[in-house]
């Protein structure tokens, strides 16, 4: 109906025409009366049609608003009771004082009023202000809730078809992997063609089953190496399994002189599958980097790790060594200085491998810095031979001086370590030329945008790559006696006076620096330890106690603190007693925080125990810091081995 007719604008201009028709009709009355008449009846009869017909205008006007009225008011209650959406109002007491019928067919029940909230709804959850919402399953429904407090009402949304729809997405999304042999050529050495041949078709073969009987697509691209293709559902009952077929291709293998081990990448949950590419790739390199036999899996955010039981094998070629040398010589003789820096709190390999790079860095006629801001326990002795070499001593910086001194074309070369969180100074890796050498297990976490990586956990220490890549740095090297015994000092500490972790390579290294002059006199001088130390180390392998038979636990008494490396060595002293095939030493630190060391011979991988718990390390070797207290840490190891132990057992 037209708006204008509900305005009452027309009435003054009608009345002010009948005015002024009988204006005219009396003006017409004075020369001819009779007409005059006429037109008088005429107006009044017009006027008398008028207002019947504005009369009747009116009464179907009210009779349509009526109406009207009726069937809205009838509409929005038949939209609260009939409309698939269900409302429910409480009471303060959390009491359910009235819901529409819909509710009541969703919750399969003839009535919900009077019950109490809490208990018609357990998974509802209503705060006293604020609004939230919550999703709730209900008799096989998904429903979502939206809760205002403020007026007392829930409204329910069931949300069953969005919700299967999405998760159906999400399980269908692709995942892509890779797989390699990543030591084939270790295994097959000495093998003949037919030898070599018939072990590669075995190892084919389990792949191929493996991956044929869980649904997954593979597709060989060379003699080493598989493409993989599923869906993350797949992917998820794969790492229910935890990759049995790494365990299963070893075995096969192991009247091999060297079993066949596999690594494998795997990416999900990004958009674009260039992405999901380079993701896998990103992740078989991690496994890799992790000293292999293990798989990386990356589902969006989330990075876990399935395997790594067996001990990293040496990989290392001369050539790499040789190339890697030759890169590094380039970058620093392109820059105008470098600063070299380790991890913090460093230790003794952090330091020789340091002191290693600054040899080169003057034998190429760079100046070279190492970023040290102050000593600790563990290199106390080591520096305070240091500080006796004056030319080599005024070579260490504080981080302060370092941030000040550093330009667009400084070279930063990180050692013994590769995580940004971990090095002596954060800022300095805003430099775009960065340098990587370290052989610890690559993490999640790593230094982005780094121009040379050298990461080898297949090596003993970084002293060791150092010691190697000095040899073919320059031709006439010169290290002095106390660099020399820097760098062996460092591989002596991380193998445990070469006991473990050690190749022929590490050896061969040991060799090098014997020759150029290293002090193994002066390097048990630096090692030497103090008898209060002997004590309190003794004190606290008295408590310890074992677990499953061949897990030496200690952990210290409370309110007594001691310093990370006496924690690390109570751990590796553990290992030298009988049965015990890996320890955990639980310790306060001098700074408040929990520490916790972990030790191996090789049968247990330590690192993935420290993980869980937020640390890392190697197979052999890891730790871990945390808040809390000793009794805390000790339930939370306990908790990770048990479950580790329920997953996929503790020992190999």
């Amino acid at each position: 109906m037209p708006k204008l007719l509900f305005h009452r604008w027309y009435t003054k201009y009608t009345s002010w025409t009948f005015v002024l028709l009988s204006a005219l009709t009396i003006v017409v009355s004075i020369y001819n009366w009779m007409i005059g008449t006429m037109a008088f009846v005429a107006i009044v009869a017009l006027a008398v049609a008028s207002l019947a017909a504005e009369r009747k205008f009116r009464q179907e006007m009210e009779s349509y608003l009526t109406t009207l009225g009726l069937r809205v008011k009838r509409a929005g209650e038949e939209a609260v009771v009939e409309l698939p959406y269900g409302i429910l109002l409480y009471s303060d007491e959390r009491v359910i004082e009235w819901h529409n019928p819909y509710l009541a067919q969703l919750a399969d029940q003839p009535s919900l009023v009077g019950a109490d909230l809490s208990e018609a709804f357990p998974q509802l959850h209503i705060g006293k202000e604020k609004e939230s919402s919550v999703e709730l399953f209900i008799g096989g429904r998904i429903l979502h809730a939206d809760i205002v407090p403020e007026e007392r009402v829930v409204y329910f949304t069931d949300i069953t078809d969005i919700w299967t729809l999405r998760k159906r997405y999400e399980e269908e999304r692709l995942a892509v992997g890779m797989v390699i042999m990543d030591n084939l050529e270790e295994s097959t050495q000495g093998l003949d063609d037919q030898q070599r041949a018939a072990l590669l078709a075995r190892v084919t073969g389990q792949i191929t089953s493996w991956a044929s009987e869980h649904g997954v697509l593979i597709k060989r691209l060379s003699s080493e190496r598989h493409f993989m293709v599923m869906d993350v559902q797949t992917l998820k009952a794969l790492e229910q399994t935890r990759f049995v077929i790494l365990d299963e291709v070893r075995e096969t293998t192991v009247d091999n002189k060297l079993p066949v081990t596999l690594s494998m990448g795997i990416a999900a949950g990004a958009d674009k599958t260039t992405e999901l590419g380079q993701l896998a790739q990103s992740s078989l390199d991690i496994a890799l980097g992790r000293g292999g036999d293990q798989v990386a899996v990356r589902l969006g955010q989330r990075l876990s790790f399935y395997g790594g039981k067996s001990n990293a094998v040496e990989k290392r070629t001369r050539v790499r060594a040789r190339v890697i040398a030759h890169a590094l010589r380039d970058f620093i003789q392109q820059s105008d200085a470098v600063f070299i820096m380790g991890h913090k709190n460093p230790d003794t390999d952090s330091i020789g491998s340091a002191i290693g790079v600054l040899n080169a860095c003057r034998s190429l006629n760079v100046e070279a810095y190492i970023v040290l801001e102050e000593s600790n326990p563990s290199i106390d002795r080591m520096i305070a031979y240091l500080e006796k070499d004056e030319i080599l001593w005024s070579r260490f910086i504080s981080r302060g001086e370092a941030i000040e001194m550093i330009t667009e074309d400084s070279l930063v070369v990180v050692v013994d370590t590769h995580k940004a969180s971990m090095v002596e100074e954060p800022r300095l890796l805003q430099s775009e030329r960065i340098v990587i050498i370290d052989h610890h297990r690559r993490g999640e976490e790593f230094i982005n945008d780094a121009v040379l990586v050298y990461l080898e956990p297949y090596a003993s220490s970084t002293a060791e790559l150092v010691t190697e890549l000095l040899q073919y740095i320059h031709n006439r090297l010169s290290l002095s006696t106390l660099e020399a015994t820097s760098l062996l000092a460092g591989i002596t500490v991380d193998t445990k006076h070469f006991t473990l972790r050690t190749g022929s390579r590490t050896f061969d290294a040991a060799s090098f620096l014997r020759r150029q002059g290293a002090d193994p006199l002066l390097i048990q001088k630096i090692l030497k330890e103090d008898l209060d130390e002997f004590i309190q180390k003794a004190e606290i392998i008295r408590h310890a106690e074992m677990m499953y038979g061949n897990i030496a636990i200690a952990v210290t008494e409370p309110g007594r603190k001691f310093s990370q490396l006496l924690i690390a060595q109570v751990a590796d002293t553990l290992l030298n007693m009988t049965d015990v095939l890996a320890s955990f030493v639980i310790s306060e630190r001098p700074d408040g925080i929990i520490g916790i060391s972990a030790r191996s011979l090789g049968q247990m991988n330590v690192q993935v125990v420290m993980e869980r718990l937020g640390g890392g390390g190697h197979l052999t070797n890891a730790a871990v810091q945390m808040h809390g207290t000793l009794e805390e840490a000790q339930d939370k190891l306990k908790r990770v081995l048990e479950e580790i132990d329920a997953e996929e057992g503790l020992f190999e």
